[in-house]
């Protein structure tokens, strides 16, 4: 009896050392690890770590009119955050279909649309971006 559950002690041990040995050698790929990058940074620049310190509220509710932009500069609500990440990562989006444009040169079709893509994105988050900003500068008047 003592021999049978030894051999499946061993047993195992032996697929536990295996599988802590294959996760302690697993290496993410460049790709993963970019993108993970691009996502923290997006996060740090929507006000996301703000959002996690200060815990504000989602967005006013009042009587005649639903706020989700905060409408002073000095604070913000969650929607605040959500609102800038989704800008910040369509203004990258469009960063990136730009960048494909210039690699896909012997299909001059394509890299058109994908200029034109990208440049949009890009105008656009900006254009919403700034005012975001103007509308917080103003009072939200």
């Amino acid at each position: 009896m003592s021999s049978k559950l030894k051999k499946r002690s061993s047993d195992v041990s032996f697929g536990l050392s295996r599988w802590f040995r294959r996760i302690h050698t697993t290496t993410p790929s460049a790709l993963v690890l970019t993108i993970a990058g691009i996502a923290y940074c997006v996060f740090l620049f929507g006000g996301g770590l703000y959002t996690l310190i200060t815990h504000p509220a989602s967005a006013y509710v009042g009587q005649t009119q639903i706020l989700f932009l905060y409408p002073n500069i000095s604070g913000q609500f969650v929607s605040d955050t959500i609102i800038a990440c989704i800008l910040y990562a369509f203004g990258f989006i469009g960063l990136l279909a730009i960048y494909q444009s210039t690699k896909s040169a012997y299909k001059p079709r394509q890299a058109y649309m994908l200029l034109v893509i990208g440049a949009t994105f890009l105008i656009l988050s900006y254009i919403f971006l700034e005012g975001s900003i103007a509308y917080k500068n103003s009072g939200g008047a």
